[in-house]
């Protein structure tokens, strides 16, 4: 599948101002630093500075007439007093709104780097393992860059088998030999005592090759067989409309997420405790004909709406991995894009 094509990128020299909506448009540039151990760097925000106390990746705001590679080099050595020598791939660029700015976190690895880190504006620093780093608080605009360096980067939603089961399972196996990590069962219309059996023996195969599967919005099902759950939009608002009841608790598989088009939809999935959740269609695609795409512009106004980690879906492919990073997304997810043919 062809990479989608997406608006020119923007012009770097302007690193602040106002939008129609009259708040401020902030860029912000941070640094993915690891010692010897593969331990990351995170930094406390001091006293009297928004979101005081909670632990960040090091880095600051672009001055007007650099490059963020220039504001990177500089905010890192007046933060932590190192010198880096070597800027890697940008890891995400995360749009995020907050109540009286908008704010985008573009974030590189940095391969190569000289000296000793210390606060030099007196904050804490900390050395932690990548697993561990969901376990500290953070600005809602660091907390997608977790899951970008932790998480799969690509969500496989499977087709409806054909006549063929074990046709079926070997392009599944082919799949995870390819590198897929994240799997969605899917047979919408599948006789049920058919994809029971099939399910059991995807599981098996996803759990061969350390793949994490969930089954697409029946939760009986899902808990029956030890799996994730996916829940489809209007799932996804009646359980997060339960949950929200006086008394009302939902009990569902993990790991949980759902598919999401609106505010609205991506607000429940957050207040239902979603681990991530999936947005679009990004691109015009077969399975929504007549539909008009959200485009990458719209995919990142859902995506400053929470921090959920967010995979595009939609007419979309591999190719088209670096484009969705671009906007803020953890990955990209699809059905023709990753199935083998």
């Amino acid at each position: 599948m062809k990479p989608t094509q997406e608006p020119p990128h923007p012009n770097p020299s302007p690193a602040s101002g106002r939008g129609a909506d009259g708040l401020r448009s902030i860029e912000v540039v941070a640094a993915v630093l690891r010692d010897t151990r593969g331990r990351i760097l995170l930094t406390r925000r001091t006293e009297g500075r928004d979101l005081a106390g909670r632990w960040e990746f090091p880095g600051g705001k672009r001055e007007p007439g650099e490059t963020p590679e220039q504001a990177l080099v500089r905010e890192i050595d007046e933060e932590l007093g190192i010198r880096i020598e070597a800027i890697g791939e940008r890891l995400i660029n995360v749009p995020q709104r907050y109540p009286d700015k908008r704010l985008t976190l573009d974030v590189r690895d940095i391969p190569r780097w000289s000296g000793h880190p210390r606060g030099r504006e007196g904050q804490a620093l900390v050395w932690v393992p990548p697993q561990k780093l969901r376990s500290y608080e953070m600005p809602p605009a660091d907390r997608p860059v977790v899951a970008a360096l932790d998480h799969p980067d690509r969500y496989l939603v499977t087709p409806t088998p054909g006549e063929d089961d074990d046709a079926w399972l070997g392009a599944l196996a082919r799949a995870l030999e390819g590198g897929v990590r994240l799997v969605q069962l899917r047979a919408p219309g599948l006789d049920t005592a058919r994809w029971e059996g099939l399910v059991a023996r995807a599981a098996a195969l996803c759990e061969q090759w350390g793949a994490r599967a969930l089954v697409n919005g029946d939760a009986a099902f899902a808990a029956r067989h030890g799996l994730g759950l996916h829940l489809p939009a209007r799932q996804l608002l009646a359980a997060a409309a339960e949950a929200g009841e006086p008394g009302g608790a939902v009990d569902l598989p993990r790991p949980l997420a759902a598919s999401c088009h609106t505010v609205e939809e991506l607000h429940a999935a957050r207040a239902l405790g979603c681990d991530f959740a999936v947005v679009g269609h990004v691109a015009a695609t077969p399975s929504h004909p007549g539909q008009e795409p959200i485009g990458w512009d719209g995919f990142a106004r859902l995506r400053e709406e929470v921090d959920l980690p967010l995979f595009a879906i939609g007419g979309l492919g591999a190719g088209d991995h670096e484009v969705a990073r671009r906007h803020g997304a953890q990955g990209v997810a699809g059905i023709r894009g990753f199935w083998p043919g």
